[in-house]
């Protein structure tokens, strides 16, 4: 009349014991469902050591961190320009710190002179930052396209003789 009823104590269930154990396994993803492309890791800046003395263009679509004496040209996506770094050449980046020093033209969407920075040459940028105690001597010229080498100037009229 009575019977022990197994359904609530822990454990398997007398059928399912004997049932051997499966795994279910993922099926691939169908075409209409699109899984996120892995996204790469950004690689470090390069790094310029202070005991190094580069003759010579610099380009690169990452970011240079300078801390010794580059004589030539720099193209880059952000330029550190260390206390101890000279820069002699023109310098192009997206983003400009400047720390130490440069001679020459610098062109940049965002330029910042901190307090120790020394710069001899015109600065063309979208949008400057100059500290207190930086020290530069030239011209600032904002244009909308700094990056490009052409002048953003239209071309006066020249009168007829």
């Amino acid at each position: 009349m009575f019977s022990k009823s197994k359904i609530n104590e822990p454990g398997p269930k007398a059928s399912e014991a004997s049932k051997p154990a499966t795994t279910e396994i993922p099926s691939a993803p169908k075409a209409s469902e699109s899984r996120p492309a892995p996204v790469k890791a950004k690689p470090p800046a390069s790094v310029l050591s202070s005991d190094l003395h580069i003759t010579g263009n610099l380009k690169t679509t990452g970011d240079i961190q300078v801390e010794g004496t580059v004589e030539g040209d720099i193209r880059a996506h952000l330029l550190t320009v260390g206390e101890t770094a000279t820069i002699k050449g023109e310098v192009i980046a997206d983003d400009v710190v400047v720390n130490g020093r440069i001679v020459g033209r610098v062109r940049g969407l965002k330029v910042r002179l901190t307090s120790t920075a020394r710069v001899e040459g015109d600065i063309i940028h979208k949008t400057i930052a100059i500290e207190s105690g930086a020290h530069f001597e030239g011209s600032v010229q904002r244009q909308d396209d700094p990056l490009t080498g052409s002048k953003s100037k239209a071309a006066a009229p020249t009168a007829a003789s």
